[in-house]
């Protein structure tokens, strides 16, 4: 490594000569911090890319070097510790996931090729209502509201002894308030994660290169998508600060895409 950039650091840290490496790295060092006390998982994400330029170069402005695309990353992955140790990574070829095994001090592989669920499950903070855009409000009620049955005969009413299509499975609502143990759900199991933009929080909360970034490239890693909202990429986005904030909806693609559809209405 030859530049770190911390959530807990105001500028690049440019490491001792003796250790310095090809790569630069963004993490959030601890993630869900405000979970401790309650004993609920929290994590640490982080985010590698390859450096550019000699180490004389970045050393003239280190912060500079690290506001790098997340499409240009080569590693992004993530800690979670909970009722186990967790690990999950990608290297551009899938995102595989470990397991902490205490006895032998190693980490396990557990599932090599970790793929986003099916399930309906939306993750947000629904204690932010009073301040979401108009068009998210909205697009929360949609998925909240319940389905009938669907009569497949006499212009849609129901006939006795007529086939009856089921209802579709409504959502399931599930917020940790850690990000990597909220992401980790909607990957294993499916749905959305999502943090948008507020007349509060304007630019969103989550930070772009050591939160969003290295998320969407695990959940895209794994078959999903991550968008801003307005169907920006993640991925895409050139950021000009170290911790630049941004919208964050990520999950399965048909949910990501229902999303980019009710704010372009």
């Amino acid at each position: 490594i030859l530049v770190l950039g911390s959530e807990e650091e105001n500028e690049g840290c440019m490491m001792p000569r003796e250790r310095q490496g090809a790569y630069i790295i963004c993490f959030d060092p601890l993630d869900g911090s405000s979970n401790i006390d309650a004993n609920v998982s929290v994590g640490s994400i982080w985010g590698i890319w390859k450096v550019k330029g000699s180490p004389s170069e970045v050393a003239r402005d280190p912060t500079k070097s690290l506001l790098n695309p997340g499409r240009e990353l080569v590693s992004a992955g993530y800690a979670m510790y909970g009722s186990a140790t967790n690990l999950v990574l990608t290297t551009g070829s899938g995102v595989a996931c470990f397991v902490l095994d205490s006895t032998v001090g190693e980490f396990l592989l557990i599932n090599a090729n970790m793929k986003c669920g099916t399930k309906r499950i939306y993750s947000v903070n629904e204690g932010n209502t009073a301040v979401w855009h108009p068009w998210f409000r909205a697009y929360i009620r949609s998925i909240k509201a319940a389905r009938k049955p669907a009569a497949t005969k006499n212009g849609g009413a129901v006939v006795a002894g007529a086939p009856v299509k089921p209802p579709a499975p409504l959502y399931s609502a599930r917020y940790i308030g850690a990000m990597v143990a909220d992401v980790h759900r909607t990957i294993l199991y499916g749905g959305i994660f999502m943090y948008p933009d507020d007349q509060v929080s304007t630019s969103g909360k989550l930070r772009l290169l050591y939160e969003a970034a290295p998320m969407a490239f695990l959940v895209e890693q794994a078959g999903g998508k991550a968008t801003t909202g307005d169907g920006t990429r993640i991925m895409d986005i050139v950021p000009t600060t170290l911790h630049q904030r941004v919208p964050v909806f990520l999950g399965t693609s048909a949910e990501v895409d229902r999303v980019i559809a009710f704010n372009s209405r």
